[in-house]
């Protein structure tokens, strides 16, 4: 599935960043691909053994179980969305565990963030999961698209229990992705 027409060109970024920089999960081919409108960009990819290693809402972990019951409240097509990370690349293999995230990894994983984009000529909103992910913001101001930006907190277990109000955050802000995705375009008029 990941050389399906709609994720081949995605796939192909991953394994062009995996030659040049290392170890990168692919986008999961059950979302959008190439084809969604929105683009939801976390932290860094879950730390799991399976194979393929997949950035998906069908990972088998508390954050991503989150962020699918978030998407379904919020009525986000999967077929119109596809996730990302911030930081791409995946753990360590021999020690199992993800390093803290620095400064500089985060601004590693930004400055990557542009050729994807090349790749998603509809999107139409981008929404950053959390605080690592909001440091993508003034790249993403830079880049000449009609994208709308939006910002929620991030749908891990930690963020999610530090008040009631994370949860419905996170839903208002994807229900918000998804009005913005799913407007109809409007032709521009040519005049004669």
């Amino acid at each position: 599935m990941l050389q399906d027409l709609h994720v081949r060109p995605l796939t192909a970024y991953v394994q062009e960043l995996i030659r040049r920089t290392g170890a990168a999960p692919f986008f999961d081919p059950l979302d959008g691909g190439c084809e969604a409108k929105v683009l939801i960009l976390l932290e860094s990819p879950a730390n799991i053994t399976s194979q393929p290693r997949l950035v998906s809402r069908d990972n088998p972990v508390p954050t991503q179980r989150n962020l699918r019951r978030f998407l379904v409240e919020a009525d986000l097509p999967r077929c119109e969305s596809v996730l990302w990370n911030v930081y791409p690349w995946l753990a360590d293999s021999a020690s199992g565990r993800q390093h803290r995230l620095s400064n500089r990894d985060i601004d590693r994983g930004v400055a990557e963030l542009t050729t994807l984009l090349d790749l998603l000529p509809k999107l139409r909103v981008i929404v950053l999961a959390g605080r690592k992910a909001q440091r993508a913001l003034p790249t993403l101001r830079k880049v000449p698209t009609a994208t709308s930006i939006l910002s929620m907190p991030h749908p891990s277990p930690l963020s999610v229990c530090t008040s009631q109000h994370v949860g419905p955050d996170i839903v208002r802000t994807l229900a918000h992705a998804t009005k913005l995705a799913l407007l109809p375009t409007v032709a521009p008029k040519i005049s004669g």
